[in-house]
């Protein structure tokens, strides 16, 4: 947990995602094994390639795409990534009375930009996982919808231990995810949360130069 002195620092966020990442960093815990960082594209990686700095560990990117509810695309019903099938949050296909039959072609389309995204940030070959620690790190949860669908896409590569990173997070959303990693680590749980952008001084989008850029910086094999 974060000390009163820090948490006081915090209550208007944070100055931008490397200012998040560094202090999430210092939220993990010591003892992990041999670990690798994923940062969620776009905006978690700039977070992760602080948390990777911090632990000596190595920078990956993972891309997880949302499916957006009918009429407001920004709101995730559910989320893809390049493989394996798609998560959807039930309560809310109910509530916009919709179905996973009915976004087949938007999670199609969904797929083959994680299909493109993932090749265009590749640096050498895969690396693998099992055995090691892998912390999974976004700039924040809204409703979780990427974040639960890459991390099960990292579950199956059967890391030693599955942490998800975040500076920033909706409790709901937080308390959701605590089934699908080992540990959740989240520095800020707001009970005013509305969105992500809303606890960054400086929330800019990030480009897909800066996360190639990013990832020269660390080994790619």
């Amino acid at each position: 947990m974060a000390s009163p002195t820090q948490s006081d620092q915090l209550a208007d966020g944070f100055t931008d995602r490397q200012h998040a990442g560094r202090v999430l960093a210092e939220h993990l815990p010591t003892d992990l094994r041999d670990p690798v960082v994923f940062g969620l594209a776009r905006g978690g990686v700039p977070v992760a390639a602080e948390v990777a700095r911090a632990l000596g560990a190595r920078l990956r990117v993972s891309v997880a795409r949302k499916i957006g509810a009918p009429g407001q695309p920004e709101l995730a019903l559910g989320a893809v990534t390049a493989e394996g099938p798609a998560t959807y949050d039930s309560r809310l296909l109910t509530a916009f009375h919709t179905s996973a039959e009915q976004l087949e072609d938007e999670c199609s389309r969904e797929r083959d930009e994680a299909r493109r995204r993932e090749q265009l940030y590749q640096q050498g070959p895969p690396i693998s996982l099992t055995g090691r620690d892998v912390v999974l790190v976004d700039d924040g949860l809204a409703t979780g919808a990427t974040a639960r669908a890459a991390l099960r896409g990292v579950r199956q590569s059967e890391p030693r231990g599955l942490f998800l990173a975040v500076p920033v997070g909706a409790p709901g959303a937080v308390r959701a995810l605590q089934e699908e990693a080992d540990s959740v680590i989240c520095v800020l749980q707001p009970s005013s949360f509305h969105a992500v952008g809303q606890w960054y001084r400086r929330f800019s989008p990030t480009t897909d130069e800066e996360i190639l850029n990013l990832l020269q910086e660390f080994p790619s094999d």
